[in-house]
């Protein structure tokens, strides 16, 4: 899965909220990287390998929302391996 990580702003240190990113996602982060979105501000996008159970890709998104700085998180693109 594919996931679009929203700051709250451009003031968001993305250095600190990437590495609470890898923290919270642990072994099933396979990559993470910063895309432009607008006006200065920076998106997270962050794939994520993990089994196809009912519920995981909610639970996921949501521990990703609750972390500080994040206003939004957004599934980009579902596939399986």
């Amino acid at each position: 899965m594919t996931y679009r990580i929203l700051p709250e702003g451009t003031e968001v240190d993305l250095g600190q909220l990437s590495t609470a990113v890898r923290k919270t996602l642990g072994s099933k982060l396979a990559r993470l990287e910063e895309r432009p979105v607008a006006f200065g501000l920076r998106a997270l996008i962050a794939t994520v390998v993990m089994e196809d159970a009912s519920g995981e890709g909610e639970n996921v998104e949501a521990s990703l929302g609750s972390l500080p700085g994040v206003s939004s998180v957004e599934t980009q693109d579902v596939s399986l391996i």
